[in-house]
This record gives structure tokens, C-alpha cells and sequence, in this order.
């Protein structure tokens, strides 16, 4: 779209060029001699103040709520601004100045190594800087932080669309291999992890952090060149982390400032993901956990410029800014479940009456192994059997196996399994392969650990019986020869199991607890 239309009285223009930073422009003109311009009314928002380059050297800052509007005076030309999060940040040709929203007269100035600064990143703790030597960290306080560096960098090409930072994570996509992620410590700009990048399958377009929650848990959104969204974790300690698909034909996304909420575009619908960890708890819900709206409204190729409490604005191709609103409330439920003020989620959700709500605090409860929220959650939006298998878990006599069948519960069978098996539990792990129908695993580890071979046997052939087949399987043929079923012994046999659970458990009350 045109911004401007300048008509200068030297003739024609027959030349132009940008100064590397692009606020400036120089011409050839048609009577001898060059003209120079430069790049003014540039606008930034956030909550209520609103930002306005309005000289090269000078901004002018109106807070839209008491009307009162201050100007910001430079030493130097403005280069790129920023603002997020509380601050403002200012980079000019030769210094870098931190405001913040509180108080416009003392700001924070400190040099610049080069004053050819592409890029400024918020987060809620630090700032980035990018220009043409590196990525640099910085505090609002002005302390540098650290300066990530990785193979084959180049800084000139980066953009907001191919970096990403969170408070305690950067994550770069990488331009010699589009399928690569670089995923930083912020605090100290060493690689995450063990080090690896995250790779994808396919090139990779557009990455973003969430912002909010534990080190641990955070995760980072990204569209392919498919226009498919994925999600994964960034903690990656060998394990490979599973990528999962949470949407096809995205053009762009953002997470929310305040919550871990993820809206994007897709193809003809505006959708927000009001809980995207459903994927890796339970994710026959995650259907449910989203808000789609029409959005033919924003015609071709929109952009999420930034999405800020419950406030989403968009950028239309032809320049125009449109904004919208969802609801408060999945946002509030974010705040009390990160406070643990479960019993304040459940009369959140009984007061909105709202299907979505329950969905996301059945799937936030079982992420937090909060067994009673989730059994309130899951009742209240009809999954009958979900209730009663975490009733079941609630039943069990060690914490170890109720935190085995909560893995279960969230679809992840070989952790339950490794956790079992380390904490000694062999027959229950057994036990789990067994109900899943995994028999050559039950068999195997029965084998291993030498015990419950007939009770794996037993229940393989109660499974034939009951299908009218015949064994086939060359492994069970061979344990089976001369064994005879003893139901009475393995029942016997398990009811000991399960009282040296129980013994086991009463005995260690701290671990219980």
C-alpha cells in the first residue's frame, strides 16, 4: 500500500537509494541536484499509549486514557523503536535508550557497538538487539546479558518473523538450513539442552515462543512451508520431543503476552488455541479448546501485529489495522491454574458456563496432576468414561502407579511403563502391557524379571478363547508347552502383588504423601 505521496519541485527523480538502515533516502535529480528524505510518522501501540515518530530526532508519546502527551528528544536520528512489556526501546545511530511507561523524563541510555540496529525483540525480563556484528541480550536495567553466536550467522536477514525470545529462551531459524531451529538459554547464550537444533521435516516459515509458564515447560509454535502449524517443546535431553500438528493452511501467529494462548489464521477462519499443551495431555480434546471465528473480513495475506491481554490486531494487506477481542475468561482460568487457586478455576468455569472453559481445565488439571479438578472438568462436559478411569487412579495404592496411569491417561505408554519397572512395580508394568494388548512386551518383560510368565500366558489365552483364534505366536507356543492355566494361583498371586503395594506404600508415608 502507499504511505506517502511526495512530489519535490527538482524534476525527475532518475535514481534512489536507502541508506543500510532504511530511514533514510537519497535521489538524483533531474536539475543537478540530490535530494534526501527521511521515514517520519511511524506509529507504535501497546495498552494505552500511543507512539509517534513525528522528526527524525523526535517522538512524541500520547496516553490515550488522561490525554497527556510528552515528547521524547534524541541526540541522534531514530533508527528502530519498540514497544512492549512496559518499556520502550530506542536505537539511534550511536546509542540506545530504555524507557519506561511509568516515566518518560529519565530514560536508560547506553552506546552501541554499530549503530545499524535491524531488529529489537521484547520479552517480559530482556531485550534483543540485532544488527550487523550479532544477536545481544540486554536487561531494562541496561546490563548486557549474553550474545548468542551459531554456525554460519547472519544478522542482516533476521526479522520478527524468524527469531523469537521469551524470558528465559531464543530461539533463531536458521538461513543456510530452513529446517533448523536454534534454540538459546537467554541467560547465558549457550545452546539449550544437549545442544542440538530442532529439526523439522520441511522448511520452516515463521517460529514463536510462548511467554509465560516454567523453564521446563516451554514450548515454541511454528508454520512449515505447507502453511502447516506445529508445536513442541524446547527442552530436548536426548528424548526425541514429539512435534505435533495443531493446524493446517496458518498464514501467521502469535502467542499472547500475558497467557500461553496461541491465535493464527487459518485458511478462512481466525482461530485461537486457548490451551495448545492439550496435544500432549489428552488430544481428542483439542477440538474443543479452540475459538474460530470467519475471518473473509481480512482479506488477503492478513498479519497479527500483536496480541496483548484479550486485544488481537491485524494488519490487512492494504495497511489498515483491525482489532478484536476474545474473551477474558480462558485467560483468567491461565492465571488461577498457574496459581494453583483450583477450586477458584471450577467456579470460573460453573459461572461462564462454557463448554470451551471446561475442556481447557480438564486438560490444564490433568497436566497438573490434579486428579479431582480434572474429574469435576471431565464430568461437566460429558466424558463419562475419562471420570471413571480417573476415579480408578485415585483407587490405586502407591503414588508411583498413580502417576504411571496418569502418564496413561495422557496417551504416554513407555514413560508409564519406565516408571513402573524403576520404582520396582514389575508386575504392574506388566500388568499395562497386558491391558493394552502389548503381549509380546508383557512376555518379555515377565521373562526378564522372571516372574508372572503364566499370568501373561493366562491372559493371552483367556484373549484367544474369547476371539475363538488359535495361538500362533512362536514365543507364547514355547512357554506355554506343559503349562497348565491356574486361574486361582494368579489371581492369588496378583491380590499378593497388590498387598505388597499396599504394605509398600503405608511403609514410606512421606513418599506417599
Amino acid at each position: 500500500w502507499s504511505y506517502t505521496l511526495e512530489k519535490p519541485n527538482t524534476g525527475s527523480i532518475y535514481n534512489i537509494a536507502w541508506s543500510i538502515d532504511g530511514t533514510q533516502l537519497a535521489g538524483a535529480c533531474g536539475n543537478g541536484h540530490v535530494i534526501f528524505a527521511h521515514v517520519v510518522e511511524q506509529r507504535w501501540e501497546w495498552k494505552s499509549f500511543e507512539i509517534t515518530l513525528i522528526k527524525r530526532r523526535t517522538m512524541e508519546v500520547h496516553n490515550v486514557i488522561n490525554d497527556a502527551v510528552d515528547l521524547l528528544e534524541f541526540r541522534d536520528r531514530v533508527i528502530k523503536a519498540s514497544l512492549n512489556y512496559g518499556h520502550l526501546v530506542v536505537s539511534t545511530s550511536l546509542q540506545c535508550y530504555v524507557f519506561s511507561v511509568k516515566n518518560w523524563n529519565t530514560p536508560l541510555i547506553f552506546d552501541l557497538k554499530e549503530g545499524t540496529v535491524s531488529l529489537i525483540l521484547q520479552a517480559e525480563r530482556h531485550f534483543l538487539l540485532v544488527d550487523g556484528g550479532g544477536l545481544y541480550l540486554y536487561s531494562y536495567e541496561g546490563r548486557f546479558i549474553s550474545s548468542p553466536k551459531y554456525p554460519g550467522m547472519r544478522t542482516d536477514i533476521l526479522n520478527a518473523q524468524t527469531v523469537s525470545l521469551s524470558n528465559d529462551t531464543l530461539a533463531v531459524k536458521d538461513k543456510a538450513d530452513e529446517k533448523v531451529i536454534y534454540i538459546f538459554e537467554a541467560l547465558s547464550g549457550k545452546p539449550l539442552g544437549d545442544g542440538k537444533p530442532l529439526t523439522h521435516k520441511t522448511e520452516i516459515v515463521e517460529i514463536a515462543l510462548d511467554q509465560k509458564g516454567l523453564t521446563s515447560e516451554r514450548k515454541i509454535a511454528f508454520i512449515d512451508k505447507n502453511r502447516d502449524l506445529y508445536i513442541t517443546s524446547v527442552k530436548r535431553f536426548g528424548k526425541e520431543q514429539k512435534i505435533v500438528k495443531i493446524g493446517t493452511m496458518v498464514q501467521t501467529l502469535a502467542w499472547n503476552d500475558t497467557s500461553n494462548i496461541l491465535c493464527g489464521i487459518q485458511d478462512t477462519r481466525f482461530t485461537v488455541w486457548y490451551y495448545p499443551n492439550t496435544v500432549y495431555v489428552d488430544k481428542d480434546l483439542l477440538p474443543k479448546t479452540l475459538y474460530e471465528n470467519e475471518a473473509s473480513e481480512f482479506s488477503k495475506n492478513p498479519q497479527i501485529v500483536h496480541f496483548i491481554g484479550n486485544l488481537i490486531t491485524i494488519r490487512r494487506a492494504d495497511g489498515s489495522l483491525i482489532h478484536l477481542n476474545i474473551s477474558p475468561y480462558p485467560a483468567i482460568l491461565h492465571e488461577y491454574v498457574s496459581s494453583s487457586k483450583w477450586e477458584d478455576a471450577v467456579r470460573l468455569c460453573r459461572f461462564a458456563k462454557d463448554q470451551t472453559l471446561w475442556t481447557c481445565l480438564a486438560a490444564m488439571a490433568v497436566a497438573n496432576k490434579e486428579m479431582a479438578t480434572a474429574e469435576i472438568a471431565y464430568a461437566s462436559i460429558g466424558k463419562i468414561d475419562k471420570v471413571q478411569y480417573i476415579n480408578s487412579i485415585k483407587d490405586l495404592p502407591s503414588k508411583e502407579s498413580r502417576m504411571a496411569h496418569m502418564l496413561l491417561f495422557s496417551g504416554n505408554t513407555q514413560e508409564a511403563e519406565t516408571l513402573l519397572l524403576q520404582t520396582g512395580l514389575i508386575y504392574q508394568a506388566i500388568q499395562v502391557n497386558i491391558n493394552l494388548y502389548n503381549w509380546d512386551r508383557a512376555l518379555e518383560l515377565a521373562v526378564k524379571h522372571k516372574t508372572h510368565v503364566d499370568t501373561v500366558l493366562a491372559y493371552r489365552q483367556k484373549f484367544l478363547e474369547d476371539f475363538g483364534r488359535k495361538e500362533t505366536n512362536k514365543r507364547f507356543l514355547q512357554y506355554a508347552e506343559g503349562l497348565e492355566v491356574d486361574w486361582n494361583k494368579i489371581k492369588a498371586k496378583i491380590e499378593m502383588e497388590i498387598a505388597k503395594e499396599r504394605e509398600r506404600a503405608a511403609a514410606s508415608p512421606a513418599v506417599r504423601a
